[in-house]
């Protein structure tokens, strides 16, 4: 399956399986992405039980060429969010 899943689907998705109105269930949902966002904002870690784990990882300066030509060029050292998917769900992919 292919399709992409949008916060409005997952906010409908919710007030139909739990007694939330759509309004409160997408109230829900912007709490629960705020806190993922601050919390890498921060540095930290989010488990998300049965799906996996997000967290941010340092990366080194590297050398890369620029994409149409040969030109060689410098990326800079950063940062980047790290998707570690959950052993459980590893099994049912």
């Amino acid at each position: 399956m292919s399709d992409k899943i949008a916060k409005t689907q997952l906010v409908d998705l919710i007030a139909d399986k739990t007694s939330l109105s759509k309004k409160e269930a997408g109230e829900a949902v912007s709490v629960l992405l705020d806190a993922i966002i601050d919390t890498l904002k921060k540095g930290g870690s989010v488990g998300l039980p049965g799906l996996g784990t997000l967290s941010v990882t340092e990366t080194k300066e590297r050398q890369g060429v620029r994409p149409g030509t040969t030109e060689r060029i410098t990326i800079p050292a950063g940062k980047k969010i790290r998707f570690k998917v959950a052993t459980t769900l590893k099994g049912d992919l």
